[in-house]
C-alpha cells in the first residue's frame, strides 16, 4: 500500500475498512461499473459494520465519532479498488447528516437519523436543476403552499443514487426575493419521498462511476407535507452552505485515496513490466512522473487532514478557505495520479482487467462535482485573495 502519513488514532479504523474491502476484487468493481449494478453486498457489509454512522451522534443510532474518522474509512474504501462507486454508494446519504443536525428540528432528528445510520433509510441530494447549475440562487423547481404541505413542480439532474433512494434532501423556491433582499433568499429545504408516481426518476447514461446511477428527477405536483420543511422557510440555500464544508473534505479524504490505488498499482506494475531487457520502473521517463505525482498527493494530504482536524475542533462553518483547498488540491493531485498512471501502463491502460482507465475517469469527477475547481479558484481569489469578484 502507497506509504502516506496516518493518523494514529484512526488505524483501526483503516484496518478494519480495508478487511472488508478485501472481500471485494477488482473484478467486482469491474462488473459493477459494467453492468451499472449498485454495490449492494458492499454497502450492506460497510453498514453492518457501523462504518457508515461513525459521524453521526450517539443519541441518534450512530458512533458519535469524528469527520475524520468517517474520511478516514472512505479514504480507504477509494483506495481499495471500488473508486467512487465505492465511495458514493456508502457516503451519500450522509451529506444531508449536517443539516439535519443543524436545522432539523429534534422531532425530524430523531425521526431521520437512527434510520440513516442503520442503512435503513437512503436519502440523496436534490439541488442541481438543467438551467442552474453552478448558480444554486437561480432554480426554478417552485414549491406552493398548500393545505398540510406543498406541492413541488420541477426538474433536478445530476441527483446521485435516487434511484436506489428512498428520499432527497430538495432545494426548491418558495418565494421570490425582491431587488434589495439577498439572492439565495427564498429557496427552502424538504425531505421529500421519492417513492411516488409524481416523482420520475430517469437515469443519466454516464462514462464513468456507473454503479450508483445519477438521474433527472421530474416532480409534477408532488406532495411534501409541513412536517418535512428543513429550517426555516426562504432559508433553506443558506442552511445548505453551512454543510458543505464537510462535503468538500470527505469528498477530498476520497481522491487521496483514489490517488493511492493509482499509484501503487502503476509502482507495482513499473517494477514489473520488462521492455529492452529492464523494468520500465528503471527509466527515469517513468519514475518521474509517478514521484511527482506522489509529491503532489503527499502536499495534498495535508491539507485534507489540517481541514479535517479543525472540523472536528471548531466546526466547518468558518472553515471555507480551508475545505476548498482541500476539495481543489486532492482532486488535482487524484487525477495527475491516475493520469500518470495512465502514462505508465501504456496502452494497457485502456484494457478494462487493469482497472487504470475506470480510476482515470472518476478522478476527472472530483474536479467537476460538486463543485468545479475553477469556482474553488473563484472563491479563493475573492475571499482570500480580495480580488474583484468576477461573475
Amino acid at each position: 500500500m502507497l506509504p502516506l502519513p496516518m493518523q494514529q488514532d484512526d488505524l483501526d479504523i483503516r484496518s478494519a475498512v480495508r478487511a472488508i474491502c478485501a472481500k471485494y476484487s477488482l473484478e467486482y468493481w469491474g462488473r459493477a461499473d459494467e453492468e451499472e449494478r449498485f454495490p449492494e453486498e458492499f454497502r450492506t457489509d460497510f453498514v453492518t459494520a457501523g462504518f457508515h454512522a461513525i459521524a453521526i451522534p450517539e443519541q441518534y443510532g450512530g458512533g458519535g465519532g469524528t469527520l475524520s474518522q468517517l474520511a478516514a474509512a472512505l479514504e480507504e474504501v477509494a483506495a481499495c479498488g471500488g473508486g467512487l462507486s465505492a465511495t458514493a454508494s456508502v457516503h451519500i446519504p450522509l451529506l444531508c447528516v449536517p443539516t439535519l443536525l443543524r436545522h432539523g428540528s429534534e422531532e425530524q432528528r430523531r425521526r431521520w437519523l437512527p434510520a440513516i445510520a442503520s442503512g435503513e433509510l437512503f436519502v440523496t441530494f436534490g439541488v442541481t436543476e438543467p438551467d442552474a447549475g453552478t448558480d444554486t440562487t437561480k432554480i426554478q423547481t417552485f414549491a406552493t403552499r398548500v393545505e398540510g404541505g406543498y406541492l413541488v413542480r420541477g426538474a433536478k439532474v445530476w441527483n446521485s443514487g435516487a434511484l436506489r433512494a428512498d428520499k432527497t434532501l430538495l432545494l426548491a423556491r418558495t418565494s421570490t426575493p425582491g431587488s434589495t433582499e439577498r439572492k439565495g433568499l427564498g429557496l427552502t429545504l424538504f425531505m421529500a419521498d421519492l417513492h411516488a408516481d409524481t416523482a420520475r426518476i430517469a437515469p443519466i447514461p454516464k462514462i464513468g462511476r456507473r454503479a450508483v446511477a445519477s438521474c433527472e428527477v421530474v416532480f409534477d405536483d408532488h406532495f411534501v407535507p409541513e412536517d418535512a420543511v428543513i429550517g426555516a422557510v426562504g432559508e433553506g440555500f443558506y442552511h445548505l452552505v453551512g454543510g458543505l464544508n464537510g462535503e468538500r473534505l470527505l469528498l477530498a479524504a476520497e481522491s487521496i485515496g483514489m490517488g493511492r490505488w493509482a499509484l501503487d498499482s502503476a509502482s507495482h506494475y513499473a517494477r514489473e513490466r520488462v521492455v529492452f531487457e529492464r523494468p520500465i520502473g528503471q527509466n527515469q521517463s517513468v519514475q518521474h512522473p509517478l514521484a511527482v505525482a506522489y509529491l503532489q498527493l503527499l502536499a495534498a494530504s495535508e491539507v485534507v487532514r489540517r481541514g479535517l482536524r479543525e472540523y472536528d475542533e471548531k466546526g466547518g462553518a468558518d472553515l471555507g478557505t480551508l475545505a476548498n483547498a482541500a476539495k481543489y488540491l486532492a482532486t488535482e493531485a487524484a487525477f495527475t495520479c491516475t493520469d500518470n498512471a495512465m502514462q505508465t501502463f501504456g496502452g494497457y491502460a485502456y484494457a478494462r482487467e487493469y482497472h487504470i482507465g475506470r480510476y482515470w475517469i472518476e478522478s476527472r469527477l472530483g474536479r467537476l462535482a460538486p463543485v468545479t475547481n475553477d469556482m474553488v479558484l473563484n472563491y479563493i481569489a475573492e475571499r482570500v485573495l480580495q480580488l474583484p469578484r468576477s461573475y
